[in-house]
């Protein structure tokens, strides 16, 4: 595929052509899923295709094909040069790309077993035990497991000398227990909700998950949430489990921090954001604790927005986005770098395949876990009245990330630093710097967990991918408790 790529940017590379990239992408996908001991899906795909990009006059011409013989290459080189010369009849300004050295690279995600080499009958099998497990309850009326992997293998060439491939390898799986008494419903799902965790690695992270162990548990937490009290309404200091959070940073800080959001340059699915440009080194936007910083690079951790090049070939970095407390970082472009003042790209301009443009997305959005000792269990001890979350079940967040409203699938009482009686129905709402400037006390690295969003939508047309979201509980006071679900 390099040679095809080549092609592809030798034709874009004319006269007119200030710059070009040709990138091809090759992917792998298996996707399985079970519900209440049948098998509901089984699929395995490919998908291969070459994209080139232009600037000609200052403007930006994009073209995409899976027709990879040359003459097929050469005529979407030429397309693109075209839409470059047509957009930039309608331009405002010029682009402007930040400087970027031009790599030579080689990468290959770290993995210990390549999820492929497992056969889809020990995958199935695997999940219909899970299945089996979270059924052994009665109560439980659905029982629903999931399981993915991708291979996705990339080269990516430029006009200004850069030659890197990249091959990334996710694994991803999870289950969830529904059970349907009277006209409610509650769920639980495990080790977290949407689809459950997902890491940039290999099939090794089903094991670490040890999805078969806590499937029993989980069905009987469904059924016994139809006996638990409804969660109380009214101002309360609440602990977020890890996973909650990692949400909750995700639309809260992950997607007003996109710089084309912030410029207004994309509106799509998440709004536009409250973080203007005068904002920048000037906003409280948390308490002291609070240190978030969106890191791309392979020693954050194996999330999903790991990698050792953007698709735009600018290296991984690790952006300080909150510094104790004070806002400090966008994600940026070679595009949009110049509107904060950057010299250099953030590097995170990322495409969902090779029919897509590279666009502003999260890479690994995470808060930094507490330089003090502290388990989730003495963060709860250290409470004396309070409401422990987890898992998210619901969310709802205005066009600005400013006012939001979260959900959770359980929760239960703190009394005296103790865990005392289930709640169901849990819910908090807030104003997003009011929030994070609430939050008091962070649990410890040991506690901190690499969550995989795997589902994150933006562009039109619509382009879905991965975001990393590290995270330990927290602990956050006199938020407002109790209206998602008032009266059920």
């Amino acid at each position: 595929m390099k040679a095809t790529a080549k092609i592809a940017l030798d034709a874009a590379s004319m006269r007119e052509v200030t710059y070009a990239d040709a990138r091809a992408v090759y992917t792998k996908a298996r996707a399985l899923t079970t519900k209440n001991g049948l098998v509901s899906h089984a699929s395995e795909s490919e998908s291969l295709g070459i994209a080139v990009r232009v600037i000609v006059d200052g403007a930006w011409g994009f073209a995409a094909t899976a027709e990879l013989d040359s003459a097929a290459i050469r005529t979407t080189a030429h397309r693109a040069i075209e839409i470059a010369k047509a957009s930039a009849r309608v331009k405002k300004e010029n682009v402007r790309l930040a400087s970027e050295p031009p790599a030579v690279a080689e990468w290959t995600s770290p993995y210990d077993v390549d999820p492929f080499s497992t056969s889809v009958e020990n995958n199935l099998e695997l999940l219909l035990q899970v299945d089996a497990e979270i059924r052994s309850n009665a109560g439980v009326t659905l029982a629903e497991t999931g399981m993915n992997f991708q291979r996705e293998e990339s080269w990516f060439l430029s006009s200004e000398g850069a030659d890197i491939h990249q091959t990334k390898f996710t694994t991803g799986a999870g289950y969830t227990a529904h059970a349907f008494a009277g006209s409610e419903i509650q769920k639980r799902s495990y080790p977290n909700s949407f689809g459950g965790q997902w890491q940039n690695c290999g099939y090794e992270l089903l094991d670490e998950m040890k999805l078969v162990e806590n499937a029993r548990r989980i069905g009987d937490e469904a059924v016994a949430l139809h006996h638990a009290d409804q969660c109380p309404e009214g101002p309360r200091t609440i602990i977020l489990d890890g996973s909650q959070l990692g949400l909750q940073i995700h639309e809260s800080i992950g997607h007003p921090i996109e710089l084309d959001r912030v410029l207004g340059m994309e509106a799509n699915f998440a709004g536009t954001s409250f973080l203007t440009l005068e904002k920048l080194s000037k906003l409280r936007y948390g308490s002291e604790l609070v240190n978030v910083v969106a890191d791309a690079r392979q020693e954050h951790g194996p999330g999903l927005g790991t990698f050792a090049y953007d698709d735009e070939g600018v290296a991984a970095q690790s952006t300080p986005i909150i510094s104790k407390g004070r806002f400090s970082g966008y994600l940026s472009s070679r595009e949009t770098a110049h509107t904060i003042g950057a010299t250099r790209s953030g590097g995170t301009s990322r495409a969902e395949g090779w029919n897509r443009l590279p666009m502003i997305r999260m890479t690994n959005v995470s808060i930094l876990p507490g330089d003090q000792p502290l388990t989730l269990e003495q963060l709860i001890a250290s409470t004396d009245d309070g409401i422990y979350m987890e898992t998210n079940k619901s969310w709802s967040i205005d066009d600005k990330r400013y006012n939001f409203q979260f959900g959770c699938e359980i929760a239960w009482e703190i009394k005296h630093g103790k865990r005392t009686r289930m709640l169901k129905n849990p819910s908090y709402s807030g104003i997003t710097t009011e929030f994070w400037n609430s939050m008091d006390a962070i649990c410890s690295r040991d506690e901190w967990v690499l969550w995989g969003t795997p589902n994150c939508g933006k562009g039109q047309p619509q382009q879905v991918v991965g975001t990393g979201h590290g995270a330990s509980p927290a602990r956050f006071r006199n938020v407002k408790v109790g209206t998602a679900y008032k009266g059920s």
